[in-house]
């Protein structure tokens, strides 16, 4: 596997392999879900979760008050990675990944994604268009980055001269708040991010079934989201006047905080790095943007907890269809064929890659470009302009 470095690549279309010649590369079978194979995983996730939550109910036994603040701690952490893991399997409902069968699929995303206060059609319908344009400058809707010329506008900064720091936190998105801003705000989305390409909808929703992000008759799907959503906020405020609300925050809502952290920070580690390129509309194919994504090694939770999306992501976008349980089979199926446009982070740990990304890629600019290629854009860090 070839490593990331901070140079950028040169990647031209001659040196980009046929999306024809890497699906013939990958066996037949890695297309075919199990829904057995799926069923299990997601029953050992809920297995998980509820495990957790029993475990949790012996917590105000512990007679030491530190002692139990490190298990809430605790039970937190790993409720939110066990939440995480169930967010991710949701996510192959909407891809179709996880049968055959896209009534169950989802049937069972709907539930699962409502039980994580995520509005699953509004969701997978952007989703969709995020994997139609991912490294599109203007039409891509996920942790689309500015251009020093759109900072510069925004900001009221010469970016030869602005301050580093202030641009930092101009491009910095918390991973706490983050994902509500994209439903609520659609955040982060391109200039063109809008249906058909059309310009970016600005305060849009996902939650409204009359907003722009949708067609028309996409409307009664929001609804039905939005219904998920009102049906786990009523049991949530049940199980508060019955358990209490300080119960509900420490079971329920400290780990839906840790889902936000992990959905935002391996979203923006998965299409974000100092040599991994943006296209504008001329240079941009559907091939070379899903190229422009990275897959990370992450140790046992992201292995275990998160279904492997961190450590094979790429394949993922070029084929979505493939279950995360065969998208290592597909990866090194399709590896030989990528060379130098296969992107794989495996020296930095995850969240020492999530500080340092954070810190170096504020913007994007075909000034930085050792080939000068038209229509690529990398990312610029204040290093680079001392």
């Amino acid at each position: 596997m070839s490593e990331l470095n901070t140079q950028p690549a040169k990647q031209t279309d001659e040196n980009v392999p046929s999306l024809k010649s890497l699906k013939d590369a990958i066996p037949k079978e890695c297309f075919e879900s199990s829904l057995p194979t799926s069923l299990l995983y997601l029953a050992r996730d809920i297995i998980y979760c509820v495990t957790l939550i029993y475990a949790a109910s012996f917590i105000h036994l512990i007679p030491s008050l530190p002692l139990r603040i490190i298990a809430w701690a605790s039970y937190g952490f790993f409720q939110g990675c066990v939440g995480t893991g169930l967010w991710i399997l949701a996510h192959e409902y909407g891809h179709g990944a996880f049968s055959r069968y896209q009534g169950l699929n989802d049937f069972i995303g709907w539930a699962t994604h409502s039980f994580l206060m995520v509005p699953y059609y509004s969701w997978k319908i952007t989703h969709a268009r995020h994997h139609r344009y991912t490294g599109h400058i203007e039409n891509g809707t996920v942790f689309v980055p500015w251009t020093d010329k759109d900072l510069a506008i925004k900001k009221n900064v010469q970016i030869e001269k602005g301050n580093p720091d202030r641009l930092f936190h101009a491009a910095y998105r918390t991973p706490v708040d983050g994902w509500q801003l994209y439903l609520f705000f659609n955040v982060t989305a391109g200039t063109k991010s809008g249906p058909e390409g059309k310009d970016k909808i600005k305060f849009a929703s996902h939650y409204n079934p009359s907003s722009a992000l949708f067609a028309p008759f996409q409307w009664k799907y929001i609804a039905l989201s939005d219904l998920g959503l009102m049906i786990m906020s009523s049991i949530l405020c049940y199980a508060a006047s019955i358990f209490g609300t300080w119960n509900v925050v420490f079971l329920y809502v400290i780990p839906y905080l840790w889902v936000h952290h992990w959905l935002i920070a391996i979203t923006y580690l998965q299409h974000t790095h100092p040599a991994v390129p943006h296209y504008t509309a001329e240079a941009w194919t559907y091939t070379k943007g899903a190229l422009a994504t990275i897959d990370r090694t992450t140790g046992f939770i992201g292995r275990h907890f998160f279904h492997e999306i961190i450590d094979y992501h790429v394949v993922h976008h070029l084929f979505s269809r493939v279950p995360f349980y065969k998208a290592e089979q597909a990866t090194k199926a399709i590896q030989p064929l990528l060379g130098e446009n296969y992107h794989e982070e495996k020296e930095e740990s995850f969240l020492y890659s999530l500080m340092v990304t954070f810190r170096k890629c504020i913007y994007v600019s075909e000034k930085r470009q050792e080939s000068r290629q038209p229509g690529v854009l990398h990312f610029v860090s204040a290093d680079d302009r001392k």
